[in-house]
């Protein structure tokens, strides 16, 4: 999967601790952004899955050469205090080395309701997420997102959320590129696919050249 991704263009690759040592080879080339934190599982007691530790430090990171940590912060949730804690203190921390943070900023959590992922609610949690400090925001994408970019004075990334089509995916991926949005960070609307090599490239089309919805489909296999 990493080969594929790398292969369709990816600018950098989001991934955990392990998997940044057990492949360092296929990750050599691309930037890496590193888990700082971890979430809990639905194994045992009922969990939303909302990320609330912090696992691995700034000089873990830097010692397996990570470009940048990514922080969950989780605003309007039970977990709000703790995860906004842990995005001040690892931005503090990284700051001393000269090392960049990006802040996943997730109104409600993961499995917050529409009231909470309107794009009011994403704009001030992004806006927070910069006053904390990260250098970058990643934050689920919302009709209207410019609300999102105006209200923060961070770059802003989408993250791609629950696994939909092709098309609506990039869809999306073109509007937050068109009010502003500085790029995105997609995990299961890339891995998920039939061609993750493929639908990596149809998003760096759209990212990076402007290309038009159709023109990235284009890229996909016919299946797509």
């Amino acid at each position: 999967m990493i080969r594929q991704v790398v292969a369709g263009g990816a600018d950098a690759i989001l991934t955990s601790y392990g998997i940044a040592r057990r492949f360092e080879a296929e990750l050599r080339g691309v930037g890496l952004i590193l888990r700082g934190d971890g979430a809990a599982t639905n194994l045992g007691t009922p969990s939303d899955g909302s990320a609330s530790t912090l696992f691995f430090t700034v000089e873990e990171a830097l010692r397996l050469g990570a470009d940048a940590l990514v922080v969950t912060a989780l605003p309007g949730s039970e977990k709000e205090e703790s995860t906004l804690t842990n995005l001040a203190r690892m931005t503090r921390e990284a700051h001393r080395w000269g090392m960049p943070v990006l802040g996943e900023m997730v109104p409600g959590g993961f499995n917050s309701g529409p009231d909470l992922r309107g794009a009011p609610a994403i704009a001030l949690a992004a806006r927070l997420g910069a006053e904390l400090g990260a250098d970058f925001i990643k934050a689920p994408y919302a009709d209207d997102y410019a609300q999102v970019i105006e209200g923060t004075f961070a770059p802003v990334v989408i993250l791609g959320g629950s696994k939909g089509s092709e098309r609506n995916t990039l869809t999306n991926i073109a509007d937050a590129i068109g009010v502003g949005a500085a790029g995105v960070a997609i995990g299961r609307n890339v891995f998920q696919c039939d061609d993750p090599a493929a639908m990596t490239a149809a998003i760096v089309a759209v990212v990076h050249d402007g290309t038009t919805v159709d023109d990235a489909m284009a890229l996909l296999p016919t299946s797509a």
